[in-house]
């Protein structure tokens, strides 16, 4: 409840107050801890606190959202996107506080949007809570946006971040998609790259998600090796990590590094990482 006092009249400065609400980001936290990291009991932690927050002041949130509501049509002006991003932060908290009702609000906003930003939050919030709904959500946007690349980019992001364990399964489907190629930078950035800032799916215990990106790493670099340096750079704070990850994580490294005829770019990034 301070959280909301601390927002203060948010209405005179939403964009403020949604940074209020905000908690830092796992892998924020991650970094600040420094070594001996377990991705999953930071998530864990930062999920719980998040839940309980919005459990706590669902009915104020809901209340917000109201007043915060739409004021006539679509403005990208700093006001009018302030309110909606105090809007949509409520909504993601909600969604972890309360599901059952962060999903009815999640999938109305979706309806009722005269706006991608919207749009997106919406669809943001439905992939904290699993089930039928969320995936009958996702197909929709999918659908909705299929001839839209730069908009599906953010519609594969959104799934690779969902921090569930099918997600690594989840990835190797949409690689299949129609409207994913390895050959495209932007797709690449929108779907591995994703998954690779994904925190607790990415530095999986079972070394799992290093395999799968450090496999991507040496098929992009043949024939783009900028960007797979860039993805490899997802391995920078290996040595932040627990024993176990590390080892995972090094070996990894060391695959990409073994890999013969490597490019000048992949193979400073592997020796880098490695030195």
């Amino acid at each position: 409840r301070r959280l909301i006092a601390l927002a203060g009249p948010a209405l005179a400065d939403p964009a403020f107050a949604a940074q209020v609400l905000r908690l830092p980001a796992p892998a924020d936290i991650a970094r600040e801890i420094g070594r001996d990291v377990d991705p999953d009991v930071v998530h864990g932690a930062h999920r719980r606190l998040s839940a309980a927050i919005g459990a706590a002041v669902a009915n104020q949130l809901a209340a917000l959202r109201q007043d915060l509501g739409e004021r006539g049509p679509y403005s990208p002006a700093a006001a009018p996107a302030g309110r909606r991003a105090l809007r949509n932060e409520a909504l993601g908290l909600i969604a972890l506080g309360a599901p059952a009702e962060g999903a009815r609000l999640s999938l109305a906003q979706f309806g009722e949007a005269d706006n991608l930003t919207d749009r997106l939050a919406a669809l943001a919030a439905m992939t904290l809570i699993p089930g039928a709904e969320r995936e009958e959500l996702i197909a929709r946007f999918g659908e909705l946006y299929a001839r839209e690349p730069l908009v599906l980019d953010k519609w594969l992001m959104a799934q690779a971040l969902i921090a569930e364990d099918g997600t690594l399964a989840r990835v190797k489907e949409l690689m299949n998609h129609p409207a994913f190629s390895l050959g495209n930078p932007n797709r690449v950035r929108g779907l591995i790259g994703g998954f690779a800032a994904n925190l607790t799916q990415f530095n999986r215990a079972d070394g799992e998600g290093y395999a799968f990106v450090a496999d991507i790493v040496i098929a992009l670099d043949r024939t783009n090796p900028q960007v797979a340096s860039r993805l490899l750079g997802s391995f920078k704070s290996w040595r932040m990590l627990e024993a176990g990850r590390r080892a995972k994580a090094e070996a990894a490294l060391r695959m990409v590094g073994a890999t013969p005829n490597l490019s000048r770019d992949v193979s400073d990034i592997a020796a880098r990482s490695l030195g």
